[in-house]
C-alpha cells in the first residue's frame, strides 16, 4: 500500500509541486485579502435589499456586468476548489472556501451572508478590525 502511494507521488511530482506552491501562496495572501475586504466593505452593505441591488446593477452596461459576474464566479469556483484541496494540503482551507462562496452567486446567498454576519463573535471580530482601520462598524439594519 505504501509502495503504491510512493509510486503515485513519483508520477505526480509536478502536480504536487504546483498544489504546494498554490497552497503556500494562498496561506500567505488569504489573511491579507480577508482584512482588505473587511475594511473595504461599505458599513451599510447588509442593509440593502435585493431589489436595490438589482436596481443598482441596471446602471451598468449589460455586457460589462455579465463579464464581471462571470469572472467573479469563476474566481469563486477556483477559491472553492483550492480550499477543498487545502483541507488536506497546507493552507487555510475553510477560509478559502468561504471566500469562494462569497464570490459565487447562488440562490439564498444574501440570507446566508446575513445569517453569518449576525453571529455575535463574527460581527464583533469584523467590527474590531474595522475600528482599528478607522472605519465605522457594520450596520445590520437601517435604524
Amino acid at each position: 500500500m505504501m509502495e503504491a502511494a510512493f509510486v503515485w507521488i513519483s508520477f505526480h511530482e509536478t502536480l504536487l509541486t504546483y498544489l504546494g506552491i498554490t497552497s503556500l501562496i494562498t496561506l500567505i495572501f488569504t489573511p491579507v485579502l480577508v482584512l482588505i475586504a473587511i475594511v473595504r466593505i461599505p458599513a451599510d452593505y447588509f442593509t440593502y435589499e435585493r431589489e436595490e441591488i438589482l436596481e443598482f446593477r441596471e446602471r451598468f452596461n449589460p455586457a460589462i456586468l455579465a463579464m464581471t459576474l462571470a469572472v467573479k464566479n469563476v474566481a469563486g469556483v477556483v477559491f472553492i476548489i483550492a480550499g477543498i484541496a487545502m483541507l488536506v494540503l497546507p493552507g487555510q482551507g475553510i477560509i478559502t472556501i468561504l471566500i469562494g462562496l462569497t464570490l459565487v452567486n447562488f440562490p439564498g446567498k444574501r440570507s446566508l451572508e446575513r445569517r453569518m454576519i449576525r453571529q455575535k463573535k463574527v460581527l464583533s471580530s469584523i467590527n474590531w478590525v474595522r475600528e482599528r482601520s478607522g472605519k465605522p462598524p457594520l450596520r445590520l439594519s437601517r435604524d
